[in-house]
């Protein structure tokens, strides 16, 4: 049974006879107005009527109030609005929404119009490479720590070249898996010395970063290139907890030291990719076409090669190479990287 509240407006004897009734109609006449109730007449025992409240749950009675007042036009225009779905209209809008948080982002289009189709970078993150860069630079080896760093490298690039000889598109890959692990070190490390001292970075943070993030792009087009084995999948998995660990703690005990063994990795893939190269100009490697998240990301021809893939990302290993030696000169100078500014213009 619903509850129902015997209640008057102002009265006038309270206790007379049980009855009660309504001090003015104008004051019932605005509290019914006011209030979701419905009212009923009841009779008392001598037969006077009394006015009581019936106390009723409207369950919608404000929108049953703004139908009435719709025109059917007006209705029909908001039952159309009312089955829109949030997602449908912001995909009108040109909104992705990515998630039920509602984080959402503008709708990404190429120059010509069509949809971007990568999300791991977006189109102001491409650049074309300089190739004009000089290939033939080498870091000669003068100080013991130069003469470390070299020999070092040189050992190991015996086991890459007895397991992977001339296949180069696989020996790419495992470089690339290995080369994109220092810039991600030495920015996180120098990311840090930053938050812990209140110092500034010399723009070195973006700049390592970048360089990991550009080798992780080299790797993401080499996996299109070529599918790796079961076998070569684990070596990479290896070779990356090793090598990933091993500098992590070699960046702590002499940053020069890290630089310059990565700028003779860098000389070591800039050898590696012209040989790669030579064997696609002999004919000995098929020149295939350009894998689409290359042609994108370098800004290439839509009719590019395999070859210019090739070109490009030495160019990029190159000035890798230029930028390590050079943060390896800042230290052996007693310097700080924050006292010398990254290179602009990064690729």
């Amino acid at each position: 049974m619903n509850q129902f509240l015997a209640r008057s407006f102002p009265i006038r004897g309270l206790l007379n006879g049980g009855k009660i009734h309504t001090s003015t109609p104008a004051m019932a006449g605005s509290v019914l107005r006011a209030l979701p109730v419905e009212v009923t007449e009841l009779r008392g025992q001598n037969g006077m009527p009394f006015g009581v409240f019936y106390w009723k749950r409207m369950m919608s009675s404000a929108s049953t109030e703004t139908a009435k007042a719709l025109s059917p036009n007006e209705k029909e225009k908001d039952k159309k609005e009312n089955s829109l779905t949030e997602e449908q209209k912001r995909k009108e809008a040109g909104v992705v929404v990515s998630s039920y948080w509602g984080i959402s982002r503008p709708k990404v289009t190429k120059d010509d119009g069509t949809e971007w189709p990568w999300n791991c970078f977006m189109p102001w993150e491409t650049y074309r490479t300089d190739t004009s860069i000089d290939l033939k630079k080498h870091h000669v080896p003068k100080t013991f720590l130069d003469k470390f760093a070299y020999r070092t490298v040189k050992v190991l690039r015996i086991p890459t070249d007895v397991f992977f000889q001339r296949r180069y598109g696989c020996r790419a890959m495992m470089l690339e898996t290995v080369a994109a692990v220092p810039g991600m070190v030495g920015g996180m490390l120098l990311h840090l010395r930053s938050l812990r001292k209140f110092q500034q970075s010399g723009g070195w943070i973006k700049a390592l970063l970048e360089e990991a993030e550009n080798e992780r792009m080299h790797l993401m087009t080499m996996v299109e290139l070529v599918q790796p084995k079961w076998y070569e999948r684990l070596l990479v998995l290896t070779v990356q907890g090793v090598f990933f660990n091993a500098f992590f703690v070699l960046y702590l005990l002499s940053p020069k030291l890290a630089h310059r063994i990565v700028g003779y990795l860098e000389e070591e893939a800039v050898h590696s990719y012209t040989e790669y190269l030579k064997d696609i100009e002999n004919g000995q490697i098929e020149n295939v076409p350009a894998p689409a998240i290359a042609i994108d990301y370098w800004r290439l021809p839509k009719d590019a090669m395999l070859k210019d893939v090739i070109t490009v990302i030495r160019a990029d290993e190159a000035h890798h190479r230029d930028v390590n030696h050079f943060a390896s000169d800042i230290h052996y100078q007693g310097k700080e990287l924050r006292e010398a500014p990254a290179p602009l213009g990064y690729h």
